[in-house]
């Protein structure tokens, strides 16, 4: 039974809210520890095996993918979580970027092109590309696996309460959160933050999914303007927010990348290569401000808890429990295992700017972890989620106040 609706906002349990940040193919791991836990919640009793376990749902980049899949079969959570480590586990690049010869040559060979030679190449032909890769392929793959009707149904019935996806504005230089709920939660605005009360669609997850300058932008809707968008991991400064202003009193956040993670040194002493400068820039935008935004909803957890409740009303603040899961291993070390079954137009263009394809060296390597879209790699990230998770059991129990098991 769902524990909230939009008619009746008693509930019977905390509100949970699931925020899933970005990361590109890194986001597989993200399928893995869903995947865990169904199986942990299931285990616990059959009511937890069919009901929904979040209320609020919020996604960044390709985590609002996951988070829109999750979201539109919230109805049958697990078929939903089944479908979504199917795909991971069978995926390959052509899904999601054409990785052609064809394609390359028209997105990334003239995009490095133009890099050598400037600007002038694109006024004389009047075709400037407009990103590193074409994602035309994903586009189909979402029009398969979503149904934005069914995520309306499911709010309307009440088995999940609202879900949101986050976009960044080339224009404006906002971060934009989209969210959608039939409740009756006014939308908040922050320093380069605005929250937009609008329909998910299929731009929105494009939007919030288009890498800078790897991923093409979308034109999105923002209330009466329309304004060109890319990926929500730019300038995301409290991926917890969201969640928090949509009314969830404990948030599990599923995040890609090690909060303290030592990543892998080139001992190679020369001048680091497009493809080092590019995956440090991404991973600066999608692993930073996760750590940073947890950190600080810890320290405020600590003053809420010494206030009243009246004081806390007073200065609308309140206790957020967290749970976060982070890979137990650096996701770039994988990536460089896996650089050779990239197709051989994708190994050839990032050779190009410095990937190294030498599965003993990881030069390059944090860039190809957010575009590697093979199985092999994504089925290693989902088999790493559900570990994690399973070696976390206990304190996913306790987060869904689940009874720990007797031996």
């Amino acid at each position: 039974m769902p524990t909230w609706s939009a008619d009746s906002p008693v509930k019977t349990r905390p509100s949970t809210g699931l925020v899933l940040t970005g990361g590109g193919a890194r986001a597989a791991y993200q399928a893995g520890v869903l995947k865990a836990v169904c199986r942990l919640l299931a285990d616990a009793s059959p009511q937890h095996a069919v009901c929904n376990p979040f209320d609020v749902i919020c996604g960044t980049s390709a985590g609002a993918i996951n988070a829109a899949a999750l979201a539109c079969a919230a109805h049958r959570p697990r078929s939903a979580v089944r479908r979504i480590v199917g795909i991971w586990e069978n995926l390959e690049t052509n899904q999601v970027y054409r990785a052609d010869s064809i394609g390359v040559a028209a997105t990334g060979v003239r995009w490095l092109s133009m890099l050598s030679f400037g600007w002038m190449l694109a006024r004389l032909t009047r075709d400037r590309p407009r990103s590193f890769l074409d994602s035309e392929p994903l586009i189909h793959l979402l029009r398969e696996i979503m149904d934005f009707r069914q995520l309306e149904e499911n709010l309307e019935d009440g088995v999940l309460s609202a879900v949101a996806v986050t976009a960044s504005g080339y224009s404006s230089g906002r971060h934009l959160t989209f969210y959608q709920t039939p409740a009756e939660v006014p939308s908040w605005q922050r320093a380069l933050r605005q929250a937009v009360r609008e329909r998910i669609t299929l731009d929105h997850l494009l939007a919030s999914s288009a890498i800078p300058f790897i991923f093409p932008a979308r034109r999105v809707r923002v209330g009466d303007t329309v304004e060109w968008c890319g990926d929500g991991a730019m300038r995301q400064l409290a991926p917890l927010s969201p969640a928090i202003h949509l009314g969830a009193d404990r948030i599990m956040v599923v995040a890609t990348g090690r909060s303290y993670e030592n990543p892998p040194v080139d001992r190679e002493d020369s001048y680091p290569s497009l493809a080092q400068v590019a995956g440090h820039a991404l991973s600066n935008i999608f692993l930073d401000s996760v750590a940073a935004d947890c950190e600080q909803a810890e320290r405020i957890n600590a003053v809420a808890r010494q206030l009243t409740p009246e004081m806390q009303k007073h200065l609308n603040v309140r206790p957020v429990r967290i749970l976060a899961i982070t890979p137990s291993q650096n996701l770039d070390e994988i990536a460089a295992r896996h650089v050779c079954d990239l197709p051989a137009t994708m190994r050839a263009l990032l050779g190009a700017i410095g990937v190294s394809a030498d599965p003993g060296r990881t030069k390059g390597s944090a860039l190809v972890s957010y575009i590697l879209f093979e199985q092999a790699y994504t089925r290693e990230l989902v088999e790493l989620g559900w570990q994690d998770t399973l070696a976390r059991a206990d304190e996913v129990r306790d987060f869904f106040d689940i009874p720990q098991a007797t031996s």
